[in-house]
């Protein structure tokens, strides 16, 4: 009634664009071997399909290796997910990821509100989300030009979903890589 009587008139207010993770940001100093991993994941982000499995004791550096491959991936213009469980989904590991690469990632996880989800969807969608890290349903996000998927931890019994529709994340990630022609990275200490 008081828009109708003139009394308030819509404005349109346009979010601010989240800052996006940025590929050309160096990384720390890594030790000849992980070197090497990282080199061989990041030249296979433009090399089509391959499984890559990164293997490593705790502690070994495993993360900062992978995030090599995230790095060139944003590098190629492409977007990158990172399957978490989502007990390691912690805010160490998202600080870690935010003093790499300047921005945080989306995130995708049971407790984002309905709001952040479809924000999330939308931009993962549109391309605005560079890099996904989630559980194990933000395989089916709408990816745009998804380049890369890890699955850190990817021993874990987290990643079997075993109500309704019955799958293992993991695996769903291997074949997703396999359709869109791009590599996965399984990365765990105790491999499965």
């Amino acid at each position: 009634a008081m828009a109708e009587a003139g009394w308030l008139a819509p404005a349109h207010v346009a979010a601010a664009p989240a800052p996006r993770p940025d590929g050309a940001r160096p990384g720390p100093v890594l030790s000849a071997d992980q070197d090497a991993a990282a080199r061989e994941l990041a030249a296979g982000i433009d090399a089509g399909f391959r499984v890559t499995l990164l293997d490593g004791v705790t502690g070994a550096g495993k993360t900062e290796v992978y995030f090599e491959a995230i790095a060139a991936a944003l590098r190629a213009g492409r977007q990158a997910l990172v399957l978490l469980p989502e007990i390691a989904m912690s805010a160490q590991w998202l600080a870690r990821f935010e003093a790499r690469f300047g921005a945080p990632p989306a995130s995708w996880h049971s407790e984002l509100g309905q709001g952040a989800r479809l924000r999330t969807w939308r931009d993962v969608a549109s391309g605005e989300a560079r890099v996904v890290v989630g559980a194990r349903s933000a395989l089916f996000l709408p990816y745009r030009d998804l380049g890369v998927v890890v699955v850190d931890e990817e021993h874990e019994q987290a990643f079997k979903q075993e109500d309704g529709v019955v799958y293992h994340a993991r695996d769903m990630a291997v074949v997703r890589a396999r359709l869109g022609r791009i590599p996965a990275v399984l990365v765990s200490a105790t491999p499965s």
